[in-house]
């Protein structure tokens, strides 16, 4: 009985939160920009970080930070109510500085797949947009599924992923990208190392004979196909890219991403 009676006063005691929800948002990251645009809620967003370029609209926001870190006069005379930080790219003393100021700040630090869901979920509560965020969300986790059941049980395709030649960097097991690679049945030839973000040599990546090449590029892999070309006398693995943009901003846009990335390794698969 008690239990009924708080279920019908539920939408009642709610009531005064969704009222409370934020006014004024200002996003210090752009995949945070992304989520109040998928949430609906982007007419209460009055400030963004440098690179919020999607959707395009975002790009005529101000920019109140960028990598060198928050414009703290810029963001005052927003006078937000709510601001979305990012706890792996903004710096620790810039979101201590933001809470001394009394604001309210939420931290985005996604470590895997679902944790996008999750949050996402958790910023829906704080702009008001709960029933959009649910909706959202459960989508998400279905495609994210759909995916995985489609390549967790094939062989393994061991592949060289890295984002930029100079210097030559890939990924070791702790890194983002080998969530997503994980999602395909895929796993970087350099799993073992001791960091996430290891640099490499040409001869190393020979010596370890990948099956594929994934460049996170934007660059056409006519131009990235010249960096190999010296070398295809002992490495045969083709190449082929994989939309960084994407790919590395936690948002929705990542399961078309890795759908894509996932088809394009499956059709190289032994």
């Amino acid at each position: 009985m008690k239990k009924q009676l708080l279920w019908l006063l539920l939408p009642v005691l709610l009531a005064p939160l969704q009222a409370l929800s934020a006014e004024r948002i200002v996003t210090l990251s752009p995949h945070l920009t992304e989520w109040v645009y998928s949430l609906s809620a982007q007419d209460r967003l009055v400030g963004v970080s440098a690179f919020s370029d999607y959707p395009a609209q975002a790009a005529e926001l101000p920019v109140i930070a960028d990598y060198q870190g928050v414009d703290f006069t810029a963001l005052m005379a927003l006078e937000p109510d709510l601001v979305l930080a990012w706890g792996g790219g903004n710096k620790p003393q810039d979101i201590a500085r933001l809470k001394s100021l009394g604001l309210e700040v939420y931290i985005s630090q996604p470590q895997t797949l679902d944790d996008i869901g999750t949050e996402l979920l958790e910023v829906a509560a704080l702009t008001g947009q709960t029933d959009i965020g649910q909706t959202l969300v459960t989508g998400y986790r279905h495609e994210l599924e759909k995916i995985k059941q489609q390549y967790q049980h094939l062989a393994p395709v061991k592949v060289f992923y890295y984002m930029w030649s100079q210097p030559l960097m890939t990924i070791g097991e702790g890194a983002w990208a080998n969530k997503i690679l994980a999602s395909c049945g895929a796993e970087s030839v350099f799993i073992d190392s001791p960091i996430d973000y290891p640099e490499v040599s040409v001869k190393q990546v020979l010596l370890r004979q990948p099956a594929l090449l994934i460049a996170a590029s934007d660059q056409s892999e006519e131009t990235l196909e010249h960096f190999w070309t010296p070398h295809r006398s002992v490495i045969k693995a083709p190449l082929i890219t994989a939309d960084a943009n994407a790919l590395h901003r936690f948002t929705l846009r990542i399961t078309q991403a890795i759908d894509t990335l996932c088809q394009r390794i499956d059709s190289y698969r032994q």
